[in-house]
């Protein structure tokens, strides 16, 4: 488990699932950041929502991990309307492309450092 601070998401012992979305971002943002915090929002109201952690590069390379408790809560965040939304909007105007993957998580371990900043 990580502290509330930390920059990485907290879950529990294994197993567990997760979903990796990785995207190449097209030029502007077109209301893409207010649709992400949206979603991460969203998301985190979700029964079986474990956690998120997302980074993205200045070329336009992002990744988003998010945990989930099984595959019924993905399947049910998947099917969520304003989540829908989202999706549509991304294949029509914030993504040049994609993929998505969907794993079982099986093992995990994590060290927490001394030096991860508060912010």
């Amino acid at each position: 488990m990580t502290p509330a601070h930390s920059p990485l998401a907290s879950t529990p012992e294994p197993p567990y699932y997760v979903v990796i979305f990785t995207s190449l971002r097209t030029e502007g943002d077109n209301g893409y950041n207010r649709m992400a915090d949206r979603m991460a929002e969203l998301a985190a109201q979700q029964p079986g929502f474990l956690g998120i952690e997302s980074a993205r590069a200045a070329s336009g390379l992002g990744i988003t991990v998010s945990y989930w408790n099984d595959e019924e809560a993905i399947q049910a965040w998947k099917a969520h309307l304003e989540h829908a939304v989202a999706q549509r909007l991304g294949k029509e105007k914030w993504y040049a492309a994609y993929s998505l993957r969907v794993a079982r998580v099986e093992r995990a371990s994590s060290t927490i450092g001394t030096n991860i900043s508060k912010d």
